[in-house]
């Protein structure tokens, strides 16, 4: 089976806006309410993750220039 393309940071984004779009029009079955909650934070962790890991290699860049 071939492996999934990893999505981008700009479309966790927008998945996880979609998200929580439905999740707080509170139309949405609590069970399938539960799968896109965990989704979300999934989806925000990754996305938190992501920016960390950017900051650190700015501030690595920066303090390697002298700035």
């Amino acid at each position: 089976m071939a492996k999934e393309k990893e999505m981008t940071f700009e479309e966790k984004i927008k998945l996880l806006e979609e998200i929580v779009k439905e999740l707080e029009g509170g139309e949405v079955p609590l069970d399938e309410a539960i799968e896109k909650y965990t989704s979300a934070m999934k989806l925000a962790k990754e996305c938190s993750d992501k920016l960390n890991e950017v900051s650190e290699k700015v501030n690595k860049i920066m303090l390697e220039n002298g700035k």
